[in-house]
């Protein structure tokens, strides 16, 4: 008996750190900011919201996918596995956040900053970048991408 509430304590404790937050995916869907948040596994597919402030957010394995999203802080945010197929996130903040295995596949990134973002694995094919800052060589050599990825001058990506 001691053995079985002591793995029912254990799961209650973990659960809410491993969960996603519906209330939080809500007021991002509705177009709030919320720093911080769990959005794990969040559907903001076609999301319009301008200027959110996401930053420390935990957004991993959530669904970006045709949203646009200019002007959004992401700043330290976990991005890791993100699907945002054909996104719109201009002058967006990406400092130090981690989109290890993200998809940002047709996504327009124009003005945005990459300053300490993790991008390993991320694939970028077809992306605009041209004007992205913060992007480093030794950044987009752990991406992929293909030849219509557009990257600012003097940079490359290995292809997919």
């Amino acid at each position: 008996m001691k053995r079985l509430i002591l793995i029912a304590a254990i799961a209650a404790l973990a659960s809410p750190v491993l969960a996603q937050n519906p209330g939080q995916i809500a007021r991002v869907r509705g177009g709030a900011s919320c720093p911080g948040c769990n959005l794990f596994q969040a559907d903001l597919s076609g999301l319009e919201a301008r200027g959110l402030n996401l930053s420390g957010a935990r957004l991993r394995q959530a669904d970006l996918s045709l949203s646009i999203m200019n002007r959004t802080r992401f700043s330290s945010t976990d991005l890791r596995d993100v699907e945002a197929y054909g996104g719109v996130f201009s002058s967006s903040n990406f400092n130090r956040a981690d989109l290890t295995h993200a998809s940002f596949v047709g996504t327009f990134l124009e003005g945005s900053s990459f300053s300490g973002a993790t991008l390993t694995g991320t694939n970028f094919s077809g992306a605009r970048l041209t004007r992205a800052t913060g992007l480093t060589q030794r950044q987009l050599d752990t991406a992929c991408g293909d030849a219509t990825t557009a990257l600012p001058p003097g940079l490359r990506i290995p292809a997919c």
